[in-house]
């Protein structure tokens, strides 16, 4: 412990101020008006009553949500209202910043102490009572003062880089997006007119559940299928015996396209292995006619904005959508009759999506790299290192 701190327990030093009733003519906030990770308020000032008894808090508290505590929402307003009975006001005393508080309570390593506290698989909730018994760092209030400044300062620095990264990530994404719309909406001369179900054979897996096992033939489901590309995670398997049993409406190869026709709709990838895999539900294996249509300019024309957007408009289903294989096929596509140029398409695609995802595979690294400062700064400022 670093020189002039203390270690007391937290309800040494705050108390939960629980002023329940009903609260009318205040702002109110509830869960989800946190913002995880960050201490963000993200609703509204305007008054807002609940029908149920909520508790009543000022900008001398720190609201702190109880409910699946690791989704770590914590606040500290600046404003009177009144919140969810889930989230609990904690008033520190005289001797505590309440923004030190606040900050501490965001640390991974208090969110993971509370965390173990929990009760309830379903909707876990802290064991607040237990809180107020975990030690606190207690440095002299000047010294909050200064680490909350440092923190305060770091924190917005990230967020402005964390904005720039992900806004790159995305102008990377609109890139490519922008490029496949722009080469299957202007077409040219040459193009075949025609429909999904007049050039591609289908294998329909959708409406059969595998039993899965801990080893064996991978399995891949919808959760793989990712815009583009396919995605290790989950890793799933079922048993090697049952495969021939269970792949009774066909065998992929690799380069097929899949398809998922439902949560989510419409994620287009190929398949990159020689090696044998099983499929799940919500996924249709997509063979072209290989005399007419190359599998990867079909990958393409898939991802395309024009087709993407003809699909949707077959799609059924209020809260989840989802296409019929029937209407898939009577989806209208359009590709050049020469395999030669498809082939230059596809090399052109292939050479600015590999940018893309180069480009992609770097923002989010960058984003992880944030994420962890964050972290290390939070952990370094409650253990006297900063």
């Amino acid at each position: 412990m670093k020189a002039g701190w203390t270690t007391k327990r937290l309800g040494e030093v705050c108390v939960f101020d629980k002023d329940q009733g009903v609260h009318r003519g205040l702002p109110y906030v509830g869960m989800e008006h946190i913002e995880s990770h960050t201490g963000r308020f993200i609703g509204s000032l305007a008054p807002q009553s609940v029908k149920s008894a909520t508790f009543r808090f000022s900008s001398k508290h720190v609201l702190y949500g109880r409910l699946r505590p690791y989704l770590n929402k914590a606040t500290a307003p600046d404003f009177e209202g009144h919140c969810s009975t889930e989230i609990f006001p904690i008033k520190p005393s005289p001797v505590v910043d309440r923004h030190f508080l606040l900050y501490w309570l965001l640390a991974d390593e208090t969110t993971a102490r509370i965390n173990e506290t929990c009760s309830g698989a379903r909707m876990p909730r802290a064991d607040m009572n237990e809180v107020l018994g975990f030690d606190f760092p207690l440095p002299p209030l000047p010294e909050q003062r200064r680490i909350v400044a440092l923190l305060d300062a770091a924190v917005e620095g990230i967020a402005t880089a964390t904005a720039n990264a992900e806004r790159n990530l995305q102008n990377a994404r609109d890139l490519f997006e922008s490029h496949l719309a722009e080469v299957f909406s202007r077409r040219g001369e040459g193009w075949v007119e025609t429909t999904i179900g007049a050039e591609i054979k289908f294998i329909d897996y959708r409406g059969k559940t595998p039993v899965k096992t801990s080893s064996g033939v991978r399995l891949i489901t919808a959760k793989n299928v990712r815009m583009g590309y396919l995605q290790a995670n989950p890793t799933e398997f079922i048993a090697a015996d049952s495969y021939a049993g269970w792949m009774t409406r066909g065998i992929p190869r690799k380069g097929d396209v899949l398809f998922t026709t439902e949560a989510p709709l419409a994620n287009v990838a190929q398949l990159d292995t020689d090696e044998r895999v099983a499929f799940a539900q919500r996924i249709i294996i997509m063979q072209p006619k290989a005399e007419s249509l190359d599998s990867t300019f079909l990958k393409y024309l898939l991802l395309s904005q024009p087709v993407q957007h003809r699909i949707r408009t077959k799609a059924t289903g209020a809260t989840v959508q989802g296409i019929k294989a029937s209407l898939l096929k009577l989806v209208e596509i359009s590709f050049p009759k020469s395999r030669k140029t498809q082939s230059e398409i596809v090399d052109k695609l292939g050479d600015l999506h590999a940018g893309t995802q180069r480009l992609s595979q770097i923002y989010e690294q960058k984003q992880g790299e944030l994420v962890s400062l964050k972290k290390s700064l939070l952990h370094q400022a409650f253990s006297g290192a900063l």
